[in-house]
């Protein structure tokens, strides 16, 4: 059984459904995205979950030509940074969108990774 408020492997398949859950330190209230044992601000264990509402801006991205063993169908994709309205930052698969369409600044929201292979997946809002 784990100490975390949070496992990665909760957190993934809950993003998978379109669904992002952060968790905040209840010593100090700092804000992450899991897993994390420790709190990087107050070094307490003292997670809380809280949910994230999905919505952000795209911070920087790549496109991926050149995919890694498994993903070459797949290429291009772009793969974005994105800040959510309550601070944190994750990466996550941009879809619905032309490669040379995306900006930095874009906004775009969490949406429900249809291949379930990509498990964070964000379209334009």
């Amino acid at each position: 059984m784990s100490d975390l408020a949070l496992t990665a492997g909760e957190f993934l398949e809950s993003a998978r459904r379109g669904t992002l859950t952060g968790i905040r330190c209840a010593r100090c209230g700092t804000l992450a995205v899991p897993p994390k044992e420790f709190c990087g601000t107050c070094h307490q264990r003292a997670w809380e979950r809280v949910p994230l509402s999905g919505e952000g801006r795209v911070t920087s991205f790549t496109v991926i030509r050149v995919a890694p063993r498994g993903h070459t169908a797949e290429v291009p994709y772009a793969i974005a940074h994105v800040t959510l309205t309550e601070g944190v930052a994750l990466l996550g698969r941009l879809i619905d969108v032309a490669l040379d369409r995306i900006t930095i600044g874009m906004p775009v929201h969490l949406t429900s990774s249809a291949s379930g292979r990509a498990a964070i997946v964000f379209r334009p809002a």
